[in-house]
């Protein structure tokens, strides 16, 4: 075990991270513990709660994000005289060199004065380190629940690489999902060539806006 004093912690230092604490996933758990497999990290990452898997998938999706570490560390600091010990819930490595701690917690504990102060001093010392700290309790659900569904085409070789340059070439910045849809179909069902369209969104190579449902009116944007 690795110890190093705050002050001289470095990026670096997590590369070969592994979680402090070890997942289980056990029948009659409340917190629906387990891994996902990350395209970023390519390998599975560890979560604790189904709030915990809803950061994840986000930071997943999020092209800024480059590295994702679950349970980096285990932060240890004298505060008012007791020594505290706590385990951040996810560490995101941005591609501009940023560093930003994540804790996760449900909303409707945030107001446990508690909670609060567990909270509160790990963020005093990670952002006086010159990192970002952020407390997570949800999004807007109907963007969760896209990308939740575009997350099933994140792995390289689930949708064929000719398919997705396909249906690259035929997609005109302003179309419609159906118009794009119905341009690759050529008589056949549109859904059969939805599949290689969310690849790209998951890409990112095409954005959306991801705040309305899932239906043939989404308006896609070229982003390259």
């Amino acid at each position: 075990m690795l110890e190093i004093p705050f002050a001289d912690l470095r990026l670096a230092h997590f590369t070969e991270s592994k979680p402090w604490r070890t997942v289980r996933s056990v029948h009659g758990m409340t917190h629906h513990s387990g891994s996902y497999a990350s395209a970023t990290m390519g390998r599975h990452v560890v979560y604790e709660s189904r709030l915990e898997l809803a950061r994840l998938l986000l930071a997943d999706f999020d092209p800024s994000v480059q590295r994702i570490h679950a349970q980096p560390c285990r932060m240890t600091a004298r505060i008012d005289g007791r020594v505290r010990h706590h385990v951040p819930d996810f560490l995101l490595v941005m591609r501009s060199g940023v560093a930003v701690v994540v804790n996760v917690k449900p909303e409707d504990l945030l107001a446990d004065p508690k909670i609060k102060e567990a909270l509160a001093w790990p963020g005093d010392l990670i952002e006086r380190h010159g990192w970002a700290y952020e407390v997570w309790s949800g999004a807007d659900p109907v963007v969760l629940e896209n990308i939740r569904f575009l997350a099933a085409y994140r792995r390289p070789g689930v949708v064929p690489a000719a398919e997705i340059e396909r249906a690259w070439e035929s997609v005109q910045d302003g179309d419609q999902l159906a118009a794009v849809e119905r341009r690759l179909a050529e008589g056949r069902d549109r859904h059969e060539v939805r599949p290689p369209l969310m690849a790209l969104l998951w890409a990112g190579r095409l954005t959306t806006d991801l705040t309305q449902p899932l239906s043939g009116d989404w308006v896609l944007r070229r982003s390259e």
